[in-house]
Parts: C-alpha cells; sequence; structure tokens
C-alpha cells in the first residue's frame, strides 16, 4: 500500500541556521502521527513543509506516491488535497460561520455558492454545531472558534489534515470540545500529523508519535510504546519534565 505521505531527507535552513535535518517520515492512509518535542525542534516547519507553506533547500515529499513537486499539484491542487488548521483560529470576523467555511471552496472548487453552503452546514451539524451556522466569529467561545476553523478545512474535502497547536491558545476547560472533534475525525478514518503539547491527548489519539530536537526525529513509536518504554534519553528526560509538570 502507497503511503499517503511520504517524507525523504528533508532539509531546511533559515538563514544559517538548520530547522530540519535530514527528516525522514511515512504516514499511511488513515494513519494520526503526533509530533512532539520542545519549542523549536522543528515540528511546525515540517507540519508547514508537507503543503509547501514552507519551501524547503533538500530532499522530498511525496503524496500518495507523487512528488509535490510534479506541475501535476501545484499550490492549488495541493491545498485541495492537504487541509491545515493553525493555533490561530484565522476566521474573518466580518464574515459569518457558514461564509468562514464556505469560502475557500468556492474560490479553489468552484463550487456553487448552494453546494458550498449546503455542504457547510452539513458538516456542522456533524460535528454539533448547526446552531452557529449564521453566527459571526466574535459571537462564539474560542473553543467554538477553533472548531470551526477545523470544520472549514474539512469543507474541500482534503484527503491529509495538519493540526498545529490548535489547542494552544484555549483555555483549559475549551480544550476538550476541540480535542473531541479530533477523536471524532480518528474514527472517520482522516489521515492527520499533529503537532501537539498536549501529551495525552498524543497518547491517546495518536497511531504513531515522533520525538523530534534539533530538526531531527530522535525516536518514533507506537504512541503506547514512545510513552510507556521512550527509548532515547532525549525522549526520556523530555517526558520525565512532562511528568513532574503534571502534564501527563
Amino acid at each position: 500500500m502507497t503511503d499517503r505521505i511520504a517524507i525523504r531527507a528533508l532539509t531546511k535552513y533559515y538563514g544559517d541556521h538548520l530547522v530540519l535535518d535530514g527528516v525522514s517520515l511515512a504516514v499511511a492512509p488513515h494513519e494520526v502521527v503526533a509530533l512532539i518535542g520542545a519549542s523549536g525542534s522543528g515540528k511546525s516547519t515540517l507540519l508547514r513543509c508537507i503543503n509547501r507553506l514552507v519551501d524547503f533547500d533538500d530532499g522530498e515529499i511525496l503524496i500518495d506516491g507523487v512528488s509535490t513537486d510534479d506541475p501535476q499539484f501545484g499550490k492549488t491542487g495541493l491545498y485541495r488535497r492537504i487541509g491545515i488548521v493553525f493555533q490561530a483560529f484565522n476566521l474573518f470576523p466580518h464574515l459569518n460561520v457558514v461564509q468562514n467555511i464556505t469560502l475557500a471552496p468556492r474560490r479553489v472548487h468552484g463550487l456553487s455558492r448552494q453546494a458550498c453552503e449546503d455542504n457547510a452546514r452539513r458538516l456542522l451539524d456533524m460535528f454539533g454545531m448547526g446552531e452557529c451556522a449564521d453566527d459571526y466569529p466574535e459571537q462564539l467561545s474560542g473553543g467554538q472558534q477553533q472548531r470551526v476553523a477545523i470544520i472549514r478545512s474539512l469543507a474541500t474535502n482534503p484527503d491529509v489534515l495538519l493540526l498545529d497547536e490548535v489547542t494552544g491558545a484555549l483555555d483549559p476547560e475549551l480544550i476538550g470540545e476541540v480535542l473531541r472533534i479530533i477523536k471524532d475525525l480518528k474514527e472517520k478514518g482522516m489521515t492527520m500529523v499533529i503537532v501537539t503539547h498536549e501529551m495525552g491527548f498524543a497518547r491517546d489519539v495518536a497511531d504513531r508519535v515522533c520525538f523530534l530536537e534539533g530538526g531531527r526525529i530522535l525516536e518514533e513509536n507506537t504512541a503506547h510504546e514512545l510513552f510507556a518504554r521512550p527509548q532515547h534519553p532525549r525522549t526520556q528526560r523530555f517526558l520525565q519534565r512532562i511528568t513532574d509538570a503534571g502534564r501527563l
């Protein structure tokens, strides 16, 4: 079976600073992979390289066996195949929820307004947000705004969903509602790569976890094994600090 995502020897510099040092990673269809590690370890840069929001200096990324450099993709093609959600909600304040969700499908796919709105309301109902369809972002809680941002990324029917610290800007009591929607997506078979500092969430939802430091994957294993029996000394120290802080 062809990997949904294949990353091969990816290297990225910012000026003279090496951010990604020959990273290789494969993600199977319907698999959830979590990237963990301290700030500055390269997690978010790796995530953004996957859909070419950030260009890399060397290496290759393939989606279903086809290089993202292949002209058949182009940036628009990649944005159709890969959805991404950031820590900041990035909702347009002057548009209501349905309008925020339908903007990309109308522009990227060229679908009719009615088809896009019908799909948006279906997705909102699916994730318990139907009553918010006509609200504006300022009328929503932070957790609701992040859920809308995730639903917006699903409106183009992507093959892959990238999540970059999607709970980082939320109050603790709002984190649970966002994590629930991600667990629902896993149950529906969505392929996801998740950057997170929520170690309990990574342990519970990910199939595999990668620990990054200095732009390299130092350890990769199933979520259960990595958290229960980390092998690399740096992984052990990182998780021990998380445990000591009461976050795992």
